[in-house]
């Protein structure tokens, strides 16, 4: 983040903006929805400042600027589109310990404009960092095109509440449910469409009502959270992320991902890697079900889709034995994300008619793969959990069968900018691993279709790859 993102009261504070023409009206516009009490120096004017300043709204200083004048302000703008005049500002601004924007000019100012969605008092900003001004104002007119028109009014009609909800419930957990509830409610519809009158009636009522948006039950969502791009996150996992109350999340998972949620959300990692274990899954079940039981929503976060070799059937079958509420939310698991990413069909006409997920790191004492049955062909393996046994994988299969030249591939870190693809051969497998120091989460795909494997340093046309069902 090159630039903090606040938001700051200007109501009756004194703001310099040096220039009269249609850049400094531009920002002028702004200020004046802000309240701010305008002082503009400029030996000349455009008529829409002339006509400000004959109605009282700008004081006007016809002169050129002066040190001295940016004395006592609390923001000023260089606007003048003069780049000697708008540096010499902003510099005198510097010395003087006044924040300074020098328009169209980051290198020399303190802080940039965003591009604004003005909801008042719902107010979206979006910035570029001044290196993309055209983008910032194409997303700003995608999200005015979803925002309702009345969204302001829907945040003053709430507004009013605030210290009767207060007064009715007492706990944060109480107070954050009620407002979840009354903006997913009819209520909030009913201001959104104008009717005030019908939303104030059902209000009183829900403010007066101790159950109105609480639930003594608690619940766990079992999230899948893809393959660790973050854009293939499901909408569904997103809104689930911004509700919870606890996170319970692996080592798999994106930290971009968990930049989703609530910000205030309690997080609790339990990552677990081949060989080390962190936190026991017995204990990450009680985690679970105890904080479900004391009335929490929880999320547990899992890389993948939690049932493709997530240990989402154990948690699901513990919780539900014991009467937990359990939602699962499915992920793009790592081999769709993988194979997407590295360019690789698992399933095609000429080569697989058939894709197996296989687990290289099976339970102690657990029942071995089907090797005869893997060794088949026209089909894809993908083996899950895989490096540490990826020589005894290659013998197995060329035991049962598989030709030693069948093409193999490895997607390390599959879908982020750090992935890597390194491709070769059955036989190969081992040392493939070996020569290029894989330790990262990594896929091995086996089987014809592997060939098309791209090796690379980052994905490439990934959204596209998913959005053409390639």
């Amino acid at each position: 983040m090159d630039h903090f993102p606040i938001f700051m009261t200007l109501q009756n504070q004194p703001v310099l903006v040096v220039g009269g023409g249609e850049l400094a009206a531009r920002k002028i516009r702004l200020l004046h929805k802000a309240q701010a009490r305008l002082c503009v120096v400029a030996p000349s004017m455009c008529s829409e400042l002339l006509d400000q300043a004959d109605a009282g709204e700008i004081t006007w200083v016809n002169r050129p600027v002066e040190k001295a004048d940016i004395e006592g302000a609390r923001l000023v703008f260089a606007a003048t589109g003069l780049e000697d005049i708008d540096v010499k500002v902003a510099s005198w601004a510097r010395e003087s310990g006044v924040t300074v924007n020098a328009v169209d000019r980051p290198a020399h100012s303190d802080f940039i404009m965003p591009a604004i969605i003005d909801r008042s008092p719902i107010v979206v900003a979006v910035s570029s960092g001044g290196s993309a001004p055209v983008l910032a104002r194409n997303i700003r007119a995608q999200i005015e095109s979803i925002l309702p028109s009345r969204l302001g009014q829907l945040a003053r009609f709430a507004d009013r509440f605030r210290s009767a909800v207060k007064a009715m419930f007492h706990t944060d957990t109480e107070k954050r449910r009620f407002w979840e509830g009354f903006f997913k409610s009819p209520i909030a519809g009913l201001v959104l469409q104008g009717d005030e009158g019908k939303a104030n009636e059902a209000m009183l009522a829900a403010v007066n009502n101790p159950a109105f948006g609480q639930s003594d039950a608690g619940k766990v969502t079992l999230v899948g959270a893809g393959p660790g791009d973050p854009d293939l996150l499901t909408l569904r996992a997103l809104r689930a992320l911004q509700e919870a109350d606890l996170i319970v999340y692996d080592r798999l998972v994106d930290e971009r991902v968990l930049d989703m949620a609530r910000r205030d959300a309690e997080r609790l990692y339990v990552g677990k890697k081949e060989g080390q274990h962190t936190v026991h899954q017995t204990i990450i079940n009680r985690v679970l079900g105890d904080a479900a039981n004391r009335g929490r929503k929880v999320v547990r976060l899992k890389g993948g889709d939690p049932f493709i070799f997530g240990r989402g059937g154990e948690e699901m079958e513990f919780l539900e034995q014991r009467g937990v509420q359990v939602e699962v939310i499915p992920g793009i698991t790592a081999a769709i994300g993988a194979g997407a990413a590295a360019g690789i069909p698992l399933t095609h006409r000429d080569h697989a008619s058939a894709v197996t997920f296989v687990t290289g790191h099976s339970k102690d004492g657990g029942v071995e793969p089907d090797w005869n049955g893997l060794a088949a062909s026209n089909q894809t393996l993908v083996f899950y959990m895989s490096l540490g046994n990826a020589g005894r994988i290659s013998a197995k299969l060329m035991e049962a069968g598989l030709p030693a030249d069948t093409p193999a591939a490895i997607v390390e870190n599959a879908t982020r900018i750090d992935q890597r693809t390194v491709k070769g051969s059955l036989a190969g497998l081992e040392a493939m691993v070996l020569a290029n120091g894989i330790d990262a989460p990594s896929l091995i795909v086996v089987g014809d279709v592997a060939a098309y494997a791209k090796q690379q340093t980052a994905p490439a046309g990934l959204t596209a790859a998913f959005a053409t069902g390639a």
